[in-house]
């Protein structure tokens, strides 16, 4: 039994391999489609036309949608697996050890691509404020390259950092840049929602119409569901032709047959009844909405149970017969002697679907930053009355929201308001690249005041988290009772901690000699353990345990699943000691799966003690032993 060891190319050290998957799907749909070809796989085009009955033999037919310069570079940077990891900062969180909530510092595609193996079809709904390319917006400038290497420039956390350039009209690519930026982010955020999600967009007309195509493209027209007009001002203005006191909420699902419809709030007219706590509401009109209309020439609409027969004949009765009898109805009798046939329904599903005109003033918005001391630090904040409507009407218990254009953090502060208001446990995911903040800019200095202040790098991200911190105080302050999580793990994008094979041609023996230890000399033990939760799959907020044995710490994540000893020391006099440590602590916790066990490969003193340790932990059942 030999020890695998990860290396920076090893597919346990990068994102999931989109490319590779979606080969693979096509594959077992259509095994004659995939081919060898001289790199690998190959799609054979013309099996593919014949497949869907196409019998032309050329690709240069024009079809109908969305095409513009760079989409093709834009798909395949979508598919292109990310070696960057997420580092944990747990000094800059709230509540670490016990909150299920995230926020992440980084290039959202990045992010968006780490979180593929740990979060794919878990979100019940995304909603994202992009920029609406103004003109003044940060457009993305995304490296097909190397896109870890562009995102710590442009953040100025590496030498030789570029500018961050806005995208005016005088561009002639004022709408490829965005519809660039767009596409590929849009395409990896599809695959983290659920079966049952919804995409939720906010556009103005600038690229309304163009994302419109895009989300067609990539979810599907069927699963356009629409577009909600949010009512955002009341009128007035310096506009040269119409007032524009609206812009747009574009409704996407990830599979229409799939999700439920959107709830809107209203007051619920009728009996209610509490069952083991919980409020239902009752269903006096059965027999009409199950069955259709029935005339009655008292002109009263419901149908008693003892005028069922005569008015939808045996069938009918043997049905309704068969829901009393297993509970889904029953008979409530009213003052004529005779039984209505009723039902009983959630409270909490018994709201009519959204109304797509949402009026949620800006200015709230604002309030809402007045009233956290942030005045100012944002342009533009979304009020957060209008996200938790969009939060009620999608969500409930504990599902997940991510907001992958986190801005001023209005997303989570939503979420963490509602589930003070209706006792839920949903959990928030928001990502936001650390723009740099320029104090000279008068739309940027009091931001940038705020974080000189603060003692934190000039930056959005920290902006973000500022707001996040001063919401959960202000809902906890209002909402006494509520005991629920307001915390959230901070972590930030990085390179990966595994350092990859970099060969010069001068200086071979000192190259040889730099990669002697595998992982980089900065990283902690808590970074290769966040890098090990991401590339295994493991939500990142997972619980853990550690152990000290035979004087090494060991870690335990997710009940078992994961166990690792990241000693930069492993003699072979440790070796059986250890191993049995291990094995005893396995047993102890019982995974219900696999476990994989996972070391330092420059701890181990020679091969013999890595072989040995392999051979022990597999003949006692741990047969997934890796090593960094």
């Amino acid at each position: 039994m030999t020890m695998q060891k990860i290396e920076a190319a090893s597919p346990e050290a990068q994102s999931a391999n989109l490319v590779a998957n979606n080969v693979a799907q096509l594959k077992a749909l259509f095994p004659e489609l995939v081919t060898e070809g001289p790199n690998g796989p190959a799609v054979n085009v013309d099996v593919l036309k014949a497949l869907v009955g196409d019998a032309t033999v050329t690709d240069a037919e024009e079809k109908y949608g969305l095409n513009w310069h760079g989409k093709r570079a834009a798909r395949q940077l979508a598919l292109t697996p990310s070696t960057g990891t997420l580092r944990p900062c747990p000094d800059e969180s709230v509540d670490w050890d016990t909150t299920k909530n995230l926020m992440i510092e980084g290039d959202n595609l990045e992010v968006l691509k780490l979180l593929q193996k740990s979060y794919a079809g878990k979100v019940k709904l995304i909603y994202i404020d992009p920029p609406y390319n103004t003109g003044k917006d940060f457009v993305y400038p995304d490296s097909f390259q190397d896109s870890i290497r562009n995102y710590l420039e442009l953040t100025g956390q590496a030498e030789g950092g570029r500018k961050i350039s806005s995208n005016t009209e005088a561009s002639g690519r004022f709408h490829t840049d965005w519809l660039n930026m767009m596409y590929a982010r849009l395409r990896v955020a599809r695959t983290l929602l659920r079966p049952d999600g919804y995409l939720l967009l906010s556009i103005d007309d600038t690229e309304f119409a163009n994302v419109r195509q895009i989300l067609a493209e990539l979810f599907g027209e069927e699963c356009l569901i629409g577009s909600l007009i949010h009512q955002r001002a009341k009128g007035g203005g310096q506009a040269r032709h119409i007032v524009k006191g609206h812009d747009y909420i574009l409704v996407v699902a990830r599979d229409s047959e799939k999700c439920a419809p959107l709830r809107r709030d209203k007051v619920v007219q009728g009996r209610t009844q509490f069952i083991d706590g919980k409020e239902f509401l009752i269903d006096d009109d059965v027999v009409r909405k199950q069955f259709g209309k029935y005339d009655k020439s008292d002109g009263d609409r419901r149908c008693f149970y003892e005028q069922l027969e005569s008015y939808k004949g045996v069938e009918k009765k043997l049905e309704i017969d068969q829901k009393l009898a297993s509970g889904e109805y029953f008979l409530h009798q009213w003052e004529n002697g005779m039984h209505a046939i009723c039902r009983r329904i959630p409270l909490d599903e018994a709201s009519s679907k959204l109304y797509s005109i949402v009026k949620v003033l800006s200015e709230e918005g604002k309030k809402d930053l007045e009233s956290l001391q942030l005045a100012d630090v944002f342009s533009y904040p979304k009020p957060v009355e209008l996200i938790s409507q969009l939060v009620r009407a999608a969500t409930s218990g504990d599902d997940c929201v991510l907001d992958f254009f986190a801005g001023s953090g209005t997303t989570a502060h939503a979420v963490i308001s509602q589930n003070a208001l209706d006792s839920h446990s949903r959990r928030f995911i928001c990502v936001q690249l650390p723009e740099p903040l320029d104090p000279s800019d008068k739309a940027q200095k009091a931001g940038a005041a705020l974080c000189d202040k603060l003692k934190k790098p000039r930056n959005i991200a920290e902006l973000t988290k500022e707001r996040i911190r001063r919401a959960a105080t202000k809902v906890k302050a209002e909402n006494p009772l509520f005991g629920g999580d307001v915390g959230f793990r901070v972590f930030k994008l990085d390179s990966s901690n595994i350092r990859a094979w970099n060969a010069a041609a001068d200086g071979m023996a000192e190259t040889l000699l730099a990669h002697a230890e595998h992982l980089l000399p900065d990283r902690t033990d808590d970074d290769v353990l966040a890098e090990l939760l991401l590339k295994l799959g493991l939500d990142l907020c997972v619980p853990m345990q550690a152990r000290t044995v035979a004087g090494k710490q060991l870690r335990s994540v997710a009940g078992g699943v994961l166990i690792a000893c990241l000693d930069p020391q492993i003699q072979a006099s440790d070796v059986e000691p250890l191993a049995q440590g291990i094995i005893a602590w396995h047993k102890e916790l019982a995974p219900a799966g696999d476990t994989t066990c996972v070391f330092r490969d420059s701890a181990f003193a020679d091969d013999v003690a890595k072989t040995n340790m392999a051979a022990i932990l597999e003949q006692n059942g741990i047969a997934n032993v890796r090593s960094l």
